[in-house]
């Protein structure tokens, strides 16, 4: 019997299966996971989840496997060579805010001691854990979200929108979004 997962997911896609199945919804507290995350996410703004996951490696190869303080050192030439890579979205603004929000993400590890520590404060230190029935009561932003990219934004972060950052706390499981029915909610509850 197949195991019954969230609407969203792609069966035909064997990554996304596996993304959904053992990353997404589970919390996180490796910065350089959050660094990726961050990344991928702004990657994606526009475009779809399994567009990006699909050049996930591209991504890993080209950003330096998500060393924020290796990319924080892309220089103008790297930044050009990184536009002709076709392992990645080529997109100027992307390319350079991921440069430029690596920066910022150092300047965050140095004030709050890591990412993970300033990151999971807009959750109050612990999952949000919802009970969603159907994909239609599922929120694209929540108040904590926003918060989020507000100071993000504040500190000179591109790519950060709320959307983005809803989708950063679900991927990082500062929010649990899995349905009520899919096979990872109950492993990921930690209510009960």
């Amino acid at each position: 019997m197949s195991k019954k997962r969230c609407g969203w997911v792609e069966d035909t896609f064997p990554e996304y299966i596996k993304y959904h199945d053992e990353e997404w919804g589970v919390p996180v507290h490796d910065d350089r996971t959050h660094f990726e995350f961050l990344m991928l996410e702004g990657a994606q703004a526009g475009l779809s989840w399994s567009t990006i996951l699909k050049r996930r490696e591209g991504y890993r190869k080209a950003f330096a496997n998500f060393d924020p303080k290796k990319v924080a050192k892309f220089n103008e030439a790297k930044i050009q060579e990184l536009l002709k890579d076709e392992g990645i979205i080529r997109n100027k603004l992307k390319v350079r805010s991921a440069v430029t929000n690596a920066q910022l993400f150092l300047d965050i590890q140095e004030e709050f001691g890591s990412f993970d520590t300033y990151i999971w404060e807009f959750v109050g230190g612990k999952p949000i854990i919802n009970h969603w029935k159907s994909m239609k009561g599922l929120p694209a932003t929540s108040k904590e979200s926003d918060a989020l990219s507000k100071d993000l934004k504040k500190r000179g972060f591109k790519f950060v929108g709320s959307t983005i950052m809803y989708a950063h706390m679900q991927a990082c499981g500062l929010v649990m979004d899995h349905m009520v029915d899919c096979f990872r909610y109950a492993e990921l509850n930690t209510e009960h």
